[in-house]
């Protein structure tokens, strides 16, 4: 299926020189002059090499359909990471950098959407948003304005997110599974 350079999305599978690649940082720009355009971070599925590549909006690439399964991850075993066809429940174990930074927000009996490519594992989407906990933040700075400013915090994964001044330590949260970026106080 063709898709515009500018509809590229973190995650996405794409054909790109004879090759499969996976998106793994997008940033839109929009210069002053001349037209907007997609820098999109592409990493090859096959042999783990990276590449920066501009795609502006009246260019298309493939993108690739994947087959999609449902499995549960299991565990994690070093490097390896173990998951669990749900229809089945065959056991498959993948390289912990087919996930890139999303592995951090791996939990235990989560459910993922493995994605197969000629009944091969090439990636696996985690939940956008998952729940985590804040075990260290820093203190409220006085004098800062409360509608813009925020902090750092650790979470229980160790991955640093920028929360607002009233979560503190102890606090569970909703992380942006991609972006890693704040999204709510969990309910």
């Amino acid at each position: 299926m063709k898709i515009s350079g500018v509809d590229i999305r973190p995650g996405n599978i794409i054909e790109y020189e004879k090759g499969l690649w996976r998106a793994v940082k997008i940033q839109h720009t929009q210069p002053g002059k001349g037209g907007a355009y997609m820098q999109v971070e592409l990493k090859n599925l096959i042999d783990g090499r990276k590449n920066n590549v501009r795609f502006r909006s009246a260019e298309t690439v493939e993108r690739v359909r994947l087959d999609t399964k449902d499995f549960q991850f299991l565990f994690a075993d070093g490097d390896q990471l173990t998951f669990m066809d749900k229809l089945n429940y065959d056991q498959v174990a993948l390289d912990k950098d087919i996930l890139g930074d999303a592995a951090a927000f791996l939990q235990d009996g989560m459910d993922v959407v493995m994605e197969l490519y000629d009944e091969r594992p090439i990636s696996v989407q985690l939940p956008d948003t998952v729940e985590a906990l804040i075990v260290e933040a820093d203190a409220v700075v006085k004098g800062q304005t409360a509608s813009s400013s925020y902090k750092p915090a650790v979470l229980e994964n160790g991955v640093r997110v920028m929360v607002p001044p009233h979560i503190g330590a102890g606090t569970r949260i909703v992380v942006d599974v991609y972006s890693r970026e704040y999204v709510k106080r969990a309910e």
